[in-house]
């Protein structure tokens, strides 16, 4: 019989601990945008997206990537904790400064009659008040109209280009000129990939063509002679040696000229 109880499950059993992995880190920089992103491109002269290329440095303008406010977080250098300046005993307590007489801005309203005064009554006045308005309203001069809304003909800047087109422009300046240094480059590259054609090449080209001619004229002599071409096979012969015949003759024509370049880009696919 077996029994789970054993002696030997008294000794304690030794624990193992898997080693621990190293911490993952990406080999891409963490400041590069993933590629086709759509975030902080609003206040930009770039288009919908960024990035298109997967490029670590994207390169044709002066601007970042992104607008200075669309980070998530604070950026990297910006807090600067110092080990100094630290919350100490009693700092946090607040004080309570010293009452001071509240003092009421402007003057002050004349004081309630007291309980025992009694008005002055039976005061009567001799002054016509309607002809004294119409006076003083006939000798006042008039009032002139107040503009209240804004001359903005008067500006500083008026007239003048909003800072940020200038910017604008010089991005769009800046990528221009990038580009077409990129195709003068190319165009440079090329034209050194080309070269002159000697003359005794160019005849055994010609040499080699001519005779190629020949035997291709050759079989299509033999297939025009035949009374009836009946076979789907020979009509297609019959046309593609008609084919290479027109290739053959205009590649003559085209060797047969004085100056012959080369361009081995093209010739290399």
């Amino acid at each position: 019989m077996e029994y789970d109880e054993s002696i030997y499950n008294l000794i304690p059993k030794e624990r193992y601990e898997p080693p621990k992995q190293k911490m993952y880190k990406s080999n891409h920089p963490p400041t590069v945008p993933p590629t086709g992103t759509t975030f902080g491109l609003k206040t930009t002269s770039r288009p919908g997206v960024g990035n298109l290329n997967g490029e670590y440095q994207p390169q044709g303008s002066n601007h970042t990537h992104k607008a200075p406010g669309a980070t998530f977080g604070q950026p990297n250098g910006a807090l600067k904790p110092d080990t100094t300046s630290f919350r100490k005993k009693g700092t946090g307590q607040m004080v309570l400064t010293d009452p001071t007489k509240f003092q009421r801005e402007g003057d002050k309203k004349a004081s309630v009659p007291k309980k025992d005064e009694k008005p002055i009554m039976g005061l009567v006045s001799d002054k016509n008040f309607i002809v004294a308005n119409a006076v003083e309203n006939i000798l006042a001069a008039p009032k002139l109209p107040t503009n209240t809304s804004a001359d903005f003909l008067k500006k500083k800047n008026y007239g003048k280009v909003p800072q940020f087109l200038q910017k604008i422009k010089r991005e769009i300046e800046d990528e221009y000129q990038l580009v077409r240094e990129m195709q003068l480059e190319e165009e440079n590259e090329r034209d050194r990939q080309k070269f002159l054609l000697d003359d005794q090449e160019r005849g055994e080209l010609i040499a080699a063509l001519k005779k190629k001619w020949e035997v291709v004229h050759k079989e299509y002599q033999t297939l025009t002679h035949k009374g009836k071409l009946d076979t789907l096979g020979i009509k297609n012969k019959k046309e593609n040696c008609e084919k290479e015949l027109a290739q053959l003759e205009k590649d003559i024509a085209k060797l047969s000229k004085n100056f012959i370049f080369v361009d081995t880009m093209q010739a290399a696919y």
